[in-house]
């Protein structure tokens, strides 16, 4: 999945991650005389980005190896990681406050559109090479090609927005909370029985996991500062710091909403009018529009796991940016990009969103989220080779 450090590791280099920390530090500087209550949620995308880029903890490479090779490793780190993130949130959630703030769970609508949508975000991310946070982490860390695929990933869930009316005349079945309609109790057990089902379903089928969740080799200070993380402590560290964006956000983490705004603000520069769509039109769409970009939560810890996953890299020593693309390779970064925008805007999030948030929350549109999304991760995978990508 990845290589393993070597005994002394790469040099430092100082001169970018110099201008990460630099970046970094005025960033939390404006938003803590502008947007107080952002600020610590600017840190937490910080702490994001270095967690999944020192452990290359991504979902994609996680289901292309389950489907190609049976090695289950990267899918035991996100069982560990939804069970310890569904017992953090329980309890805050069950209350419907943290610390005197009020807090609400991920839960969606089930239907036909949002499990549609989330079967063409598992092809995207197979062709794109990334999910919504590998985009991220790998955009952040120095691959032009993810820039590339962040690019139209956003121009996707902009585009998916002139279409949501027709889409939202498709059958559904409302916000299922599990913890609503069972108690938390059972929704827990239930849940904790369903990723054990998975995991004993991928045993039966002959895969296990084929490389160490942990620090093989031994701990050291200098592989926890350059890595390569253990995928045992990104799963921990992750569950953790989704459990600290809905204590200071008020709802759990999500990522593609900032994508589809960003879209939406370059095309306002561009002299596009927003009025002419009507998504765009009414309620938190168009609040969301009108004010600064920073006082968008996701944007906000988006922009922390890009500058996060920098200062990761060039702790490891590896911004070392390839501008030769493959043409086979652009074309899959241009399709997988838009492909996993228009699919997360159908799907009411990403594999974060909508997979490891609502889960956590226990909708669900999680679980169907995931169904449908390893559907289309099949089929991804099956037409990588088409554009000369290596599974």
């Amino acid at each position: 999945m990845r290589a393993e450090a070597s005994r002394t590791g790469p040099a430092i280099q100082g001169l970018p991650l110099g201008l990460g920390l630099l970046a970094a530090a005025a960033l939390y500087m404006h938003l803590s005389g502008a947007q107080p209550l952002k600020a610590p949620l600017f840190l937490i995308g910080l702490a994001m980005g270095l967690a999944l880029y020192q452990a290359a903890f991504g979902f994609t490479g996680a289901y292309r190896q389950v489907i190609i090779n049976k090695d289950m490793t990267g899918i035991i780190a996100q069982a560990v990681m939804l069970g310890l993130a569904m017992l953090l949130f329980a309890p805050f959630l069950a209350a419907g406050e943290a610390f005197g703030r009020p807090v609400g769970g991920a839960v969606a609508p089930v239907g036909i559109s949002m499990a549609f949508g989330a079967f063409l975000f598992g092809i995207g991310m197979q062709l794109g090479g990334g999910c919504a946070s590998g985009t991220l982490f790998t955009a952040g860390g120095g691959s032009l090609r993810m820039i590339i695929v962040l690019i139209f990933f956003c121009l996707g869930c902009f585009w998916a927005t002139f279409h949501m009316g027709w889409w939202w005349t498709l059958p559904e079945f409302g916000s299922i909370s599990l913890a609503k309609h069972m108690g938390w109790p059972v929704a827990l057990a239930l849940q904790a029985a369903l990723l054990g089902g998975i995991v004993a379903a991928l045993y039966a089928w002959g895969a296990r996991p084929r490389q160490s969740l942990g620090f093989a080799g031994g701990f050291s200070w200098r592989r926890l500062l350059q890595g390569p993380w253990p995928l045992l402590l990104a799963a921990i560290a992750l569950a953790a710091l989704n459990w600290a964006t809905l204590v200071n956000a008020g709802h759990p983490w999500s990522i593609t909403w900032g994508f589809t705004l960003w879209a939406a603000k370059a095309a306002t520069l561009l002299g596009w009018e927003y009025t002419t769509a009507s998504f765009w039109v009414d309620g938190f769409p168009e609040r969301a529009l009108r004010r600064p970009l920073l006082a968008d939560t996701t944007t906000v810890m988006n922009m922390g796991i890009l500058i996060g996953a920098f200062a990761a890299a060039a702790l490891a020593g590896r911004l070392k940016p390839t501008v030769k693309i493959p043409l086979g390779s652009l074309a899959a970064a241009v399709i997988g990009g838009l492909v996993m925008g228009y699919g997360a805007r159908l799907a009411y999030g990403c594999n974060i969103g909508a997979f490891f948030s609502g889960v956590a929350s226990t909708s669900l549109h999680g679980w169907v989220w995931i169904a449908a999304a390893a559907a289309g991760n099949v089929i991804g995978v099956k037409l990588r080779p088409r554009f000369g990508l290596t599974n």
